[in-house]
């Protein structure tokens, strides 16, 4: 999903075109609020690792809460239905990475606090699914995130397609509206089939054991904020995992910390396509623990992170 290598582009452009950078900011604004409020459904394509697939939705904004429902159009079905951004039930096997897609994000877009962690910049005009649409570029402005350019519908704000960049400008992820309509969907097409099977389950978390610690990282990448924890119980080893996400207002990364019990577990780096998963071992005063870091980040910075993982509660100051 890569056509130029923006990000030399965009620094440059950030610097020389202060009034780009604005208008930016602007439309990143109605991005925010176009996310709060405008119903659609269509049709997407999502690109990662090489591979393709299919999905329509279905998003519907009445009275402040968010409905939406995906449903993949090619290979195995899948199905998944959220309300207010939490999960209600889930069909098939859901493609990993899918609820990390722009489209679908409910969490409030805090325009103003992005320009603080990647430099924005409108770098044209085009279109997409037969509409006009405007061009914004966010390169990082640290080493520890990737770039986006996303392509917002000129009527609506909507992002109708987003790239994922890492910092030579390669393509590592591309969601694009192949058809999009700016209307309310019926409330028929937010129904889930019988094959979505209700998620309430696996979104119960497990009550925190009373010997357990509070966890914190003794770094983080500057912007990066806790925005929720949760303590769930392993269905095979019946250990509690605790887990911590984090996110900068476009990115987010997960820690899960895992007790070994004895279990004699190696250290791991895997990359498929934009997401990491690195694991490091611990240890704690309860015994030795194992910490991964999951998410669209750098190898690098998701090895940091890992490593930097203390018990306590003490919350770490952002480090550049």
């Amino acid at each position: 999903m890569r056509v130029l290598p923006l990000l030399p582009l965009l620094l440059s452009g950030w610097f020389a075109v202060p009034a780009h950078a604005d208008e930016a900011q602007d439309w990143l604004k109605r991005l925010g609020q176009a996310e709060q409020q405008q119903s659609y459904q269509g049709t997407f394509v999502y690109e990662r690792n090489g591979s393709f697939s299919t999905h329509g939705i279905w998003h519907s904004v009445l009275d402040g809460k968010t409905r939406e429902r995906l449903m993949q159009l090619d290979g195995a079905a899948q199905e998944v239905v959220r309300s207010d951004g939490r999960t209600e039930c889930v069909g098939g096997k859901t493609i990993s990475g899918l609820g990390n897609v722009r489209v679908a994000a409910t969490r409030k877009f805090d325009a103003q606090k992005l320009i603080n962690w990647y430099s924005v910049a409108k770098t044209g005009d085009s279109r997409v699914a037969g509409r006009p649409v405007e061009v914004i570029t966010l390169s990082p402005r640290d080493q520890h995130r990737y770039g986006f350019e996303l392509y917002l519908d000129s009527e609506t704000g909507v992002t109708l397609k987003s790239l994922l960049l890492n910092d030579k400008g390669q393509l590592l992820e591309r969601f694009q509206f192949t058809t999009f309509d700016p209307v309310a969907p019926g409330e028929s097409q937010l129904q889930p089939t019988g094959r979505c099977l209700s998620a309430v389950a696996s979104n119960t978390s497990a009550p925190a054991p009373k010997s357990s610690e509070e966890w914190h990282s003794d770094w983080l990448p500057s912007g990066f904020e806790l925005v929720a924890s949760a303590v769930t119980r392993d269905p095979q080893t019946k250990s509690e995992v605790t887990n911590l996400l984090y996110d900068d207002g476009l990115t987010r990364f997960s820690v899960f910390l895992e007790p070994l019990l004895g279990a004699s577990v190696p250290d791991s780096r895997l990359q498929l396509g934009p997401t990491v998963a690195v694991s490091r071992h611990l240890t704690s005063p309860d015994g030795d623990m194992m910490a991964t870091v999951v998410g669209e980040i750098p190898m690098g910075t998701a090895e940091r992170i890992a490593l930097s993982m203390r018990a306590g509660v003490v919350e770490p100051q952002a480090n550049p």
